[in-house]
């Protein structure tokens, strides 16, 4: 097991309804296969309990605490608790994020700028603020901060772009700020992804079949034209959190089928 022994805390381990499963959900699983206890957190306990269900079914040890990432004092409570259930924290993953109600730049209003830079960026950096003092003191941890290809690509929303950006450069002044502890961080930038969030939402809102949203989607990834799905995200997130990492720190790691190669289309 690549994980044994390791207590991972994720961040958004719960997930929106919908056919597929979500990155959140997926990684808190994948860590519990690879022998790591988990606190799954989420702003509904109730998707973060049938997270726990999933990993309990399969013989994982996990726990579930409901925290909103845009209050200060819950995101601290995350740190608190892992260390009381715990004793340590190895591992932080944060994957909680929202591209929905961003617009082009002319188009969008101050007040959802602010609610989706809370969200996106400034709970993930509350978050770590309270994990690094425990992982410094331990003189070793992993943060994996997930962002996304839309970061360093072509993007028709402002916000969600921007803040995707600002985590990329956050992960590196954390991995080089927290290299003398022991302490790496590093970024996973998931491509298109076969998620409730991704699919969902578009069906929804353009008022068209799952299936449409799927096939749009799947014909402008160049591996195979297909989507990835969140288990490939939670994949690359496992190796990220383990060992055979040790020596990496600072990466922004693509997970999306090659489709930065086409960087600018």
């Amino acid at each position: 097991m690549r994980m044994k022994g390791k207590i991972a805390v994720v961040v958004g381990a719960g997930q929106t309804r919908g056919e597929t499963i979500g990155n959140g959900r997926a990684t808190a699983i994948r860590f519990a296969q690879e022998g790591a206890k988990v606190l799954a957190v989420d702003k509904d306990e109730a998707t973060a309990a049938e997270t726990f269900r999933m990993i309990e079914n399969e013989g994982g040890v996990a726990s579930i605490l409901g925290a909103n990432v845009i209050d200060e004092v819950e995101t601290k409570v995350i740190s608190e608790a892992a260390l009381d259930r715990y004793g340590r924290i190895d591992v932080l993953h944060y994957n909680v994020g929202r591209s929905e109600g961003d617009r082009a730049t002319s188009e969008l209003e101050p007040a959802m700028w602010d609610e989706l830079m809370n969200m996106n960026l400034k709970g993930m950096w509350m978050t770590i603020k309270y994990v690094l003092p425990i992982m410094r003191e331990q003189k070793a941890g992993a943060i994996i901060n997930v962002s996304s290809t839309a970061s360093i690509s072509v993007c028709d929303t402002v916000a969600y772009k921007t803040s995707k950006g600002a985590i990329n450069t956050m992960t590196q002044h954390l991995a080089m700020e927290n290299a003398p502890y022991g302490v790496r961080a590093n970024a996973i930038l998931p491509g298109l992804m076969d998620t409730p969030m991704a699919i969902e939402r578009r069906a929804r809102e353009q008022k068209i079949d799952r299936d449409l949203v799927r096939s749009a989607r799947n014909s402008k990834v160049p591996l195979r034209n297909k989507m990835g799905s969140a288990w490939d995200v939670a994949n690359a997130a496992v190796f990220l959190a383990s060992d055979e990492a040790q020596y990496i720190t600072g990466v922004l790691l693509p997970v999306d089928g090659g489709r930065l190669i086409r960087i600018g289309e």
